[in-house]
């Protein structure tokens, strides 16, 4: 699975870990602008995948957008390319990482004066969290491989 980091210049959410994706374009479905976006942002070619289906919309309460994730598949690798102003660079996950229990972990992070218990993911290196992490956690309940709680530990 490809993730980005994004370029820290960007002003929202510069340096974070993300999904491939941006606004839908006028007279474009979900499905187009996201293939449009993964082109654009990691250089995949739209003819080597299949769509899966879309997963549920999420708003984004720090940007006020709303997340309408879309999952594909290709029968081989792609070969990705990081657009220069937007991503930092991609990470490949494999899906074995992202079943593995161990890689969910939790930590405390303070915002505006208080303390928050989140759940990441530790992959590629990176802490995934936040609703990239939310959007990885839906897609491994549609897989039949639904994470363990965090907090049952």
């Amino acid at each position: 699975m490809a993730l980005t980091v994004r370029a820290e210049a960007l002003l929202q959410h510069g340096g974070q870990v993300s999904l491939p994706g941006g606004t839908v374009e006028p007279a474009e479905s979900v499905e187009e602008a996201a293939l449009r976006e993964a082109s654009e942002e990691i250089g995949l070619n739209p003819t080597q995948v299949r769509i899966l289906g879309a997963l549920t919309p999420l708003h984004i309460p720090v940007s006020a957008f709303v997340l309408h994730p879309v999952a594909a598949i290709a029968d081989t690798r792609p070969d990705f390319r990081a657009a220069d102003r937007e991503v930092a660079r991609i990470l490949e996950a494999a899906l074995e990482e992202l079943v593995d229990e161990s890689r969910l972990r939790r930590e405390t992070r303070w915002r505006d004066g208080r303390e928050y218990d989140i759940p990441y993911f530790d992959l590629c290196g990176e802490r995934i969290w936040g609703a990239t992490a939310m959007v990885l956690a839906e897609l491994l309940y549609m897989i039949g491989r639904p994470p363990r709680d965090p907090w049952a530990d």
